[in-house]
């Protein structure tokens, strides 16, 4: 394992995933790179450098709900898929999270999230309007840090410091993380929550979502991709893709991640990971869109999923759209 507090961008210039398309004139570009895996693990197709090191963000949700798994907090359904999610801040979402907390013994004090609004531009305005301020609680990687921290108190770990690489916990984390992706952990960053954050590439970032959908069920892996699955709504929101998407084609695992990162598994084994170099999430329904077809899903989520018009005034005149 290293650790890098620097940049670790590729000087290359990666390739074009989508264009941003305004009244016929391409005005913009993203840029990154894309890996879709056959469904017995080999690359289909490589698009930029998918071997290279990225932070997958909250892409890595389901490894840590598998450490917390394994250090023997006995998560379930709804729970267990909170615990992998980044949540909208809706109402339901939160209050599962404050009975996590008191269940636990623990109260929103507890917990190390930086405060913030709910994730979901619509949650937030509501929110707001109802006099709502930046909490812990609503940062949407509060399930999470309640499931760190309850698994914290049944070992008799120290909770203060459950952010700490060295802690016992994130050094689960570390080692799920390789035995999922088949990889060496390239770099140890500091994630938007303040968790740990463990540096993989697109290629083992796929490897390991293809893992979860394939383990054997009761592994702890194999929970958590059915949890996720069975209970989209807790992962994400009721309007984000990955719920969509795993509410509508069944089987698949799929979880965003800050920065433009998104890796999904079909139930068969075939997955694929990819990064937008500048970060655009504008640009990540273009692309996993595209990409859900090249693995050859056929449903009309798809196409919701990949729909990101440009406005101009009141009406339509372009669109975001997958470029390879």
């Amino acid at each position: 394992m290293s650790s890098s507090t620097a940049a670790a961008v590729s000087p290359v210039i990666s390739p074009v995933l989508a264009e941003v398309v305004r009244s016929g004139f391409v005005e913009g570009l993203h840029r990154g790179s894309l890996v879709v895996l056959a469904a017995d693990g080999s690359v289909e197709l490589a698009i930029g450098d998918p071997y290279a090191p990225v932070f997958p963000r909250s892409s890595n949700k389901p490894m840590q709900a598998a450490a917390i798994l394994r250090a023997g907090l006995d998560l379930s359904g709804e729970r267990l898929a909170l615990a992998a999610a980044s949540h909208s801040g809706e109402r339901f979402q939160l209050d599962l999270v404050r009975k996590m907390l008191a269940d636990a013994g623990l109260t929103e004090a507890d917990l190390q999230t930086p405060p913030d609004l709910p994730l979901d531009p619509v949650e937030a305005e509501s929110y707001l309007a109802a006099g709502g301020v930046r909490e812990r609680l609503t940062m949407n990687c509060s399930g999470k840090h309640a499931a760190m921290l309850a698994v914290c108190g049944l070992n008799g770990w120290d909770a203060a410091s459950y952010l700490d690489p060295a802690h016992p916990l994130q050094q689960l984390v570390l080692r799920v993380v390789e035995e999922a992706s088949g990889e060496r952990v390239a770099a140890v960053g500091t994630d938007g929550c303040g968790a740990p954050l463990m540096g993989i590439s697109l290629v083992g970032l796929a490897t390991a979502f293809r893992h979860f959908v394939l383990a054997e069920p009761g592994t702890a892996e194999r929970r958590v991709a059915d949890a996720m699955r069975a209970h989209p709504e807790y992962v994400a929101g009721t309007r984000r893709p990955d719920t969509w998407l795993m509410r509508e084609v069944p089987g698949v695992l799929s979880k965003m991640g800050a920065e433009a990162v998104q890796a999904v598994a079909l139930a068969d084994g075939r997955a694929l990971a990819f990064k937008v170099d500048d970060g655009a999430t504008r640009a990540l329904g273009p692309v996993l869109a595209r990409a859900l077809r090249r693995l050859g899903v056929d449903a009309p989520v798809v196409e919701r999923i990949g729909r990101s018009p440009l406005t101009g005034g009141a009406a339509e005149v372009g669109e975001i759209r997958a470029a390879f």
